[in-house]
């Protein structure tokens, strides 16, 4: 039963027009309905010709319904208010509304009721009207995450709620329906009113609810500012879920089949005297109840006791909701903080207990990190922030922004108390400060749609907050691949490969095949970060001076002591200077461990510029960077001299796996080479970039394994050669030389997990313990071996004419019928 209701609240949420311009079509057609049927059961007898006793106790019973329905209304809407969400209560009074209309439009026309009665109807009609079950609705909605999840979280509170609702409803008609037996037509007209009330709510509730809602909460996206409740929600929702007793369900089914029999005989039986009395009663006359529209209004204005005493029930309900339900919400709010107060104070000590007991039993080399998260005020919606004096005292004590909720954050940033960039420092929760931050951006900038698909959850802020990334609002996942396996100085590697170009990855992975027999070998020539500051003197004389005095050993060993004693691993090696005018730069060459070294040089060529200063007291350092270092610009300096690691590789492929893997030949090889590669890059006047596409392999290893992905347009610098060789000369040689590839194992982006991971996959995670920079050097030699096999693949692509069929083909969108298996097999061709 619960998969029937769910395929069917399914089918209401994701075409929530249709079902709303249906059931509006039917509406309508009930308030157009001519009256042509007469109801069957009125007899001729007006209120009016009632006997005193029977009118007074008529007036007190009704008295008492409405203001029960009046005070029921109240009592729901107050409970829907402390469910914490004004979408909640806004959602409930607008199927109120509806339903209401929907109701008087079908006892007007379908029952053909006088207006005289109508009042009554309504009445009744919201006292047992049950918002509980649209709440609960509303709530399975607002747990979605996204809109696409909308239409599912609607389905499954139908599979949740449809049976046990029809089922009551069907009881609910049934047992109300004993009324309409009675003979007192009073009693009956009364019982009518309530059965048509329960069916009303029902159809609007399984019709025209759960497309509105679905509807709304697409256009409005309500589902993402409800996001912080949504632990509670789901609680409260299981809670429902488990209300169920299916011995209840039982008797019900049992109690709908003997009302059900009940009515059926009573009906029967009673049908030809219903008839008779019909017919002797009809020459009887209403002597004194006018029933038109106009007698209807008019009585409305002559003042009776039960009209003064409706009147200010529903006034003074009114003043209170309205006025004074906000002050009581929040005294609840501030109330339930000191709770919470109490209660996070209580599990700290409980879980500084918990941890030293744990410690005491933990294994030798298993240390999980702990990540704590407040569940209390941290992560309610607050509907009524507190007062700003208030929040900056909270904000000022120890404790700090934490014990915040998030508007009241917000209000503290808007009015710059709390600096935006500082938000995890401030809440001392980063995933919580990078959550605000969305929250602000979104509110100023209208970005909850940029920000649906943007994840930020489950993420090691920790270690980019201050070292990677500022002013975070999430993360980009990039899709990472492997080739290999890379055979490279005797040693198999699979090389982590991110990037968002089709057919890359599998190129590669083609040029690893074809050097798997006879492999690469590669080695490092030499091994140097550069920093070049510019300094200035009063004339050429005294720049010339400086420089002639930095070529002396022993000067440049004082420089080189105070250059090293910044650092453990930072060794200068080498200067060389380079003369404009009275401009002097000054390029410092030193060894960096495994770090890629450029905070490290940094450091050191500041100390020993003061060195130098010492002896040249008119010299005036214009800049730490003086362009000719150079960094993350093309450069013939980088090109020429290196910086970082200049690496060499070389491999032989034999003629037959040229033939077989490569599809080409040795000579078509050799020559494409020199025409493109040489040829073609010198007419272009290149600096560096005497290869196929090195930039390629080299950014998507930089960003698998944490390097400043900026770098690769000096790490690129590359020169492709090939020539023939063997015996018979149709053998392959190949080499790569790459002059200055900056790269590193710790420090930067290298300690993110996923990046830590795929220096782990290649073997040079962190800091070499026995040799430092030796896993650099590694690592360094691996992008050269990479870029040799991603050059012969694409270089022998071009001979055989087989890269313009493969990108045109495969590097896009592609089709159902194309399946990403028939991709990677058609680029490895």
């Amino acid at each position: 039963m619960s998969r029937l209701f769910r395929a069917y609240g399914e089918m209401c949420a994701n075409h929530p027009w249709e079902v709303i311009v249906a059931v509006v079509t039917l509406t309508t057609c009930f308030l157009t309905l001519e009256k042509q049927v007469t109801s069957p059961k009125k007899p001729p007898v007006c209120v009016g010709c009632y006997e005193e006793p029977f009118q007074a106790a008529d007036m007190v019973l009704m008295t008492v319904i409405r203001c029960l329905a009046i005070l029921y209304s109240y009592h729901q809407f107050r409970h829907l208010q402390n469910i914490g969400s004004k979408y909640i209560l806004g959602i409930a009074g607008l199927f109120v509304v509806f339903s209401s209309f929907v109701f008087t439009s079908t006892l007007l026309n379908i029952l053909n009721v006088d207006l005289v009665d109508l009042k009554d109807a309504l009445f009744f009609f919201l006292l047992l009207i049950d918002l509980s079950k649209a709440a609960t609705l509303a709530q399975f909605a607002l747990t979605a995450s996204n809109t696409e999840e909308i239409s599912k979280q609607i389905a499954r509170g139908m599979s949740v709620l449809g049976p046990s609702l029809t089922l009551d409803t069907i009881v609910e008609t049934l047992v109300i329906g004993v009324g309409t037996l009675s003979g007192v037509r009073r009693l009956e007209m009364l019982s009518y009113f309530a059965c048509v009330s329960a069916i009303v709510n029902y159809v609007i509730f399984m019709t025209f609810y759960p497309a509105c809602l679905s509807l709304m909460f697409e256009l409005a996206k309500i589902s993402n500012f409800y996001g912080e409740n949504q632990h509670l929600v789901k609680k409260k929702l299981l809670e429902e879920n488990d209300k169920g007793n299916p011995a209840l369900q039982r008797v019900k089914l049992i109690m709908s089949f003997g009302l059900l029999v009940v009515h059926v005989h009573s009906r029967w039986s009673v049908n030809e005297d219903f008839k008779s009395s019909i017919n002797n009663n009809k020459e009887a006359v209403n002597c004194s109840d006018d029933t038109t529209f106009y007698g209807f209004v008019m009585k409305q204005f002559v003042i009776s006791a039960d009209h003064i005493v409706i009147l200010i029930l529903l006034l003074t309900l009114m003043v209170k909701f309205i006025f004074f339900e906000s002050k009581d919400h929040l005294k609840e709010q501030l109330e339930h903080d000191v709770l919470l107060e109490i209660k996070r104070d209580i599990q700290k000590k409980k879980h500084i207990r918990t941890t030293s007991i744990n410690a005491e039993a933990q294994t030798e080399g298993f240390s999980p990190e702990v990540f704590e998260f407040e569940d209390g005020v941290n992560d309610r919606d607050t509907d009524v922030p507190r007062s700003l004096q208030l929040c900056l005292e909270i904000y000022r004590t120890e404790e700090g922004a934490k014990d915040l909720a998030d508007k009241e954050i917000m209000m503290l940033v808007d009015t710059k108390h709390i600096p935006a960039y500082n938000l995890e420092k401030a809440v001392r929760n980063p995933e919580r400060g990078v959550k605000i931050r969305r929250k602000i951006l979104a509110n100023q900038m209208k970005l909850n749609a940029a920000f649906i698909n943007m994840p930020y959850k489950n993420y090691d802020y920790g270690k980019i907050i201050g070292a990677c990334c500022e002013n975070v609002v999430g993360y980009v996942p990039v899709p990472l691949g492997v080739a290999g396996p890379l055979l490279l100085d005797d040693r198999l590697y699979y090389i982590p490969m991110a990037t968002t170009e089709g057919c890359l990855v599998a190129s590669t992975n083609r040029g690893c095949r074809a050097l798997e027999k006879t492999g690469i070998k590669s080695r490092i020539v030499s091994d140097g970060m550069t920093r070049g500051p510019v300094v200035r003197f009063p004339s050429i004389t005294r720049a010339s001076e400086a420089t002639v005095w930095l070529k002396h050993e022993e000067n440049f060993k004082k420089i080189k002591d105070r250059f090293d004693s910044t650092s453990r691993f930072a060794r200068l090696t080498k200067l060389s200077t380079h003369i404009a005018g009275r401009y002097l730069f000054i390029r410092f060459i030193a060894q960096t461990g495994d770090a890629m070294g450029m905070n490290m040089i940094s450091k050191g060529t500041e100390l020993a510029l003061t060195c130098i200063q010492t002896h040249f007291d008119d010299m005036e350092i214009l800049s730490l960077s003086g362009n000719v270092c150079t960094d993350k610009k093309s450069a013939a300096i980088n090109w020429l001299e290196g910086r970082g690691k200049s690496v060499v590789c070389e491999a032989t492929i034999p003629s037959n796996i040229v033939h077989s893997v490569l599809k080409s030949s040795t000579a078509a090889l050799v020559d494409l080479n020199i025409s493109k590669n040489l040829v073609g890059s010198a007419m272009a006047g290149s600096i560096g970039g005497f290869n196929a596409h090195a930039a390629n392999i080299v950014t998507a290893i930089f960003i698998a394994t944490g390097q400043d992905a900026a770098q690769n347009v000096a790490s690129s610098n590359c020169i492709t050669l090939m020539e023939p060789c063997g015996e018979k000369g149709d053998d392959l040689l190949i080499s790569c030389t790459m002059p200055s590839i900056e790269i590193g194992t710790v420090g930067g982006g290298t300690v993110l997990p996923a990046q830590t991971a795929c220096l782990d996959m290649l073997g040079v995670k962190g800091p070499h313990m026995e040799n430092p920079g030796a896993n650099a050097k590694q690592l360094a030699k691996i992008v050269c071996g990479a870029v040799l096999a991603g050059e012969l693949s694409l270089m022998a692509a071009l001979a055989s004419g087989h890269l313009v069929k493969s990108h045109l083909k495969y590097n896009r969108s592609y089709s159902a019928k194309d399946t990403p298996m028939e991709m990677s097999i058609a680029c490895r061709t």
